[in-house]
């Protein structure tokens, strides 16, 4: 067994042993963005990176030897969802230690960080973020990952997984739906469809739907989208602090996501409309940007 496969499995009892413990706040499935919506965000955080900085991620992420992806930015920022399904139909470990990290439920009828975020409880001394509790909130991994690869002192391995889930969660946090809900589990309980679209729950949707109506590739999406960012969009955007983000996201899904919804029709079945689909592909497109650019910030930052 080699040293990171010891880790993950020393990480893997940990977090079912935290898994078990009584539940601070809600659970649902947790997944965003499908593949192609984080690969066009690694490709363009890798576009905004310091030349540096992107030799010291290619050089933590050579050293993934879980097997799981490609060891480049682009597929590592699929990462964390493979990995927590990796034994999904197992004994469920790393779905149940770490599903929880991918969104946080700020009730459109209700903002509440603090209860979202499980009271906000602080990692106990001596664990490593990728062993935390997995009862907590994709804003505080984010915060707390970012503190663990930035210090030098922290094992490589750690680090390594530090970057690792940072690729991803970075973009979940944009998703919409993964930082708002409706008493719905983020829209997988709302039934949807609309032109071109199939019956879907409306999460699914927004993972995946709008992504694809961007273009034909990730690679295609992602350099469109880097052409229309501005260097005042950079600075605006990478300013602010996971919290922030998250606040804005659930603001975007207030208004876009679950503001403009139609009422729904027989069976509780939202048809949605043509200016919705228009308005969901442009938000999506922007919050993809904005990901890419902060993941960029916070990794120029961390590694600089």
């Amino acid at each position: 067994m080699s040293h990171v496969e010891a880790v993950l499995r020393r990480v893997g009892i940990a977090l079912l042993a935290s898994a078990c413990a009584v539940l601070l706040c809600s659970t649902r499935p947790a997944r965003a963005w499908g593949d192609e919506g984080h690969e066009v965000i690694g490709l363009i955080a890798d576009y905004y990176l310091e030349p540096g900085v992107r030799a010291r991620v290619l050089e933590l992420l050579g050293e993934d030897d879980t097997g799981l992806v490609e060891r480049d930015m682009a597929h590592e920022s699929t990462w964390a969802d493979k990995y927590r399904d990796s034994d999904r139909d197992g004994d469920k470990r790393r779905y149940l230690g770490t599903r929880d990290w991918h969104f946080v439920d700020l009730e459109i009828t209700g903002l509440d960080v603090n209860r979202a975020c499980c009271s906000r409880q602080p990692l106990p001394a001596g664990v490593t973020a990728s062993v935390g509790p997995a009862q907590d909130c994709i804003i505080d991994k984010i915060d707390q990952f970012y503190a663990e690869l930035e210090n030098p002192a922290t094992p490589q391995a750690e680090r390594r997984v530090a970057l690792q889930f940072l690729l991803h969660l970075v973009g979940d946090l944009h998703q919409p739906l993964h930082a708002s809900d409706d008493h719905d589990q983020g829209g997988n309980r709302k039934l949807a469809s609309g032109e071109g679209i199939g019956l879907n729950n409306l999460h699914h949707d927004w993972d995946v739907e709008f992504v694809k109506r961007l273009g034909a590739s990730d690679t295609d999406i992602a350099q469109r989208l880097t052409a229309r960012i501005t260097e005042a969009d950079r600075a605006r955007w990478s300013s602010g602090t996971p919290l922030d983000w998250a606040l804005e996201t659930y603001a975007v899904s207030k208004q876009h996501a679950y503001g403009m919804l139609p009422a729904p029709g027989g069976g509780s079945r939202y048809e949605l409309s043509q200016a919705y689909l228009e308005d969901a592909t442009r938000v999506t497109a922007e919050q993809l940007s904005k990901a890419g650019v902060r993941l960029a910030s916070m990794l120029n930052h961390a590694l600089e």
